[in-house]
């Protein structure tokens, strides 16, 4: 008998998880010891997100249509998105205030007493120039693509996503006579997934990379000078994900340490490359082969990365305080409430790949008028290292939330998440 297919024999474990989690830490190590190598690594982790940027497109897409279409009603489609955008808009709130508080209790910027003139605001003038062009019309206006083609060799999410969803519904019309367009989709999505789980195990390689790179550059100097930022950032992350999330989680019927152990190699590499995109078809395949339906998947995964990013709204608020109180900026509870508003909006611009945090705190603080923009230099140095705790807090918050509207929405197969969260 082949002792493969014998009874007693155990499928191969998939390592990737401890490969990646070995090369970040060998990736800190080389930037610390040698850090002019370690920057030259840069490309390796640069060139992992570029080749998974490149299939999110195509994967939402094939994703979203198929869904749709074989659902082809519109009023769920609405009640769905409905569902989403609500529970978004709680949780990114309920983000913004315990990051409003932290900051309020720990003041992790005060004693600092940055001036104006020591300010080097010639480092920040790229993100603040960036910043400057955002506007709600705007914004609004750039869901809608130029051209069906634009829209993917863009790679941008919403784009892509209005694109599926009028695809999608446009195709469950045809019936019958849309069924080969379907099944070819449906073999397409096949091929990208395939594409992706190839492109995976490139991994730790752009793990090690990425994290050489960012204690090369930055160093780990850099840390012990904003240490207080740095703690509440991961602080207030940490909290907001076991208390804020495990709560949800609870009352939905999950467990969140069932959920991130699921999720463990994505969790990795997005840590590993500081950008939740990333992790991003991984967690659409997971969630759908989890329980949730297909269109539910493919409606709130992408929405979410541009609308349900609750660890960049913890890093917006507390950033924004560190720097009043670096500055000596008086913020009164009017002017920490004003911000506060000022938040909700600005926070949904934020898109989530590694720096765009950056562009959305300079645009928050330009819309104050209040809190000096200048004074974003004095986090340059550690933002990099933030990256990591927004990104992970964003992927574990969409995937919470996924499962959330999937379970309310009664698009998720209970016996199904039994089999794979606890297996026998």
């Amino acid at each position: 008998m082949n002792p493969a297919s014998s009874p007693a024999a155990k499928p191969p474990r998939n390592t990737l998880y401890a490969q990646v989690l070995v090369a970040i830490v060998l990736g800190v190590m080389v930037g610390y010891v040698w850090p002019a190598f370690g920057i030259r690594l840069q490309p390796l982790g640069d060139g992992f997100i570029k080749l998974i940027k490149m299939l999110i497109a195509p994967i939402i897409f094939t994703t979203v249509v198929a869904g749709l279409a074989g659902m082809g009603d519109l009023k769920k489609v609405g009640r769905v998105g409905l569902k989403a955008l609500v529970y978004f808009e709680v949780m990114t709130t309920f983000a913004l205030i315990i990051g409003l508080v932290v900051a309020n209790v720990f003041a992790p910027g005060a004693g600092v007493h940055a001036t104006a003139a020591s300010l080097d605001g010639t480092a920040i003038a790229g993100y603040a120039a960036a910043a400057e062009s955002q506007n709600a019309v705007d914004y609004i206006l750039h869901i809608i693509p130029n051209s069906f083609v634009g829209a993917f060799a863009d790679g941008d999410i919403l784009q892509v996503l209005l694109l599926a969803l009028l695809f999608g519904l446009a195709l469950g019309q045809l019936g019958a006579v849309g069924r080969p367009v379907l099944g070819l989709i449906n073999d397409v999505s096949r091929v990208f997934f395939g594409l992706v789980r190839i492109v995976t195990k490139l991994a730790p390689l752009a793990a090690f990379g990425a994290m050489a790179f960012t204690v090369g550059k930055y160093g780990l100097g850099s840390l012990a000078r904003l240490g207080a930022l740095l703690g509440c950032v991961y602080l207030t992350c940490a909290v907001f994900i076991v208390v804020g999330l495990g709560l949800v989680s609870r009352l939905a019927g999950f467990s969140l340490w069932k959920i991130l152990r699921y999720l463990r190699e994505e969790l990795l590499i997005v840590l590993g490359t500081s950008s939740s995109e990333t992790g991003l078809p991984g967690l659409m395949a997971k969630l759908e082969r989890v329980g949730c339906a297909r269109p539910v998947v493919g409606i709130v995964v992408p929405a979410g990365y541009s609308f349900n990013l609750d660890g960049t709204c913890i890093y917006l608020t507390l950033a924004a305080l560190f720097i009043a109180q670096a500055t000596d900026t008086p913020l009164t509870l009017a002017g920490e409430l004003g911000l506060l508003g000022v938040l909700l909006l600005t926070s949904k611009g934020a898109a989530g790949v590694t720096g765009s945090g950056f562009i959305t705190l300079a645009a928050t603080l330009a819309a104050t008028k209040h809190v000096p923009v200048a004074g974003m230099a004095l986090i340059l140095g550690v933002d990099r290292f933030m990256s990591e705790a927004r990104a992970i807090t964003n992927f574990i918050g969409n995937a919470v939330a996924t499962l959330v509207v999937a379970k309310w929405d009664g698009a998720f197969d209970a016996t199904k998440a039994g089999e794979i969260l606890s297996p026998r």
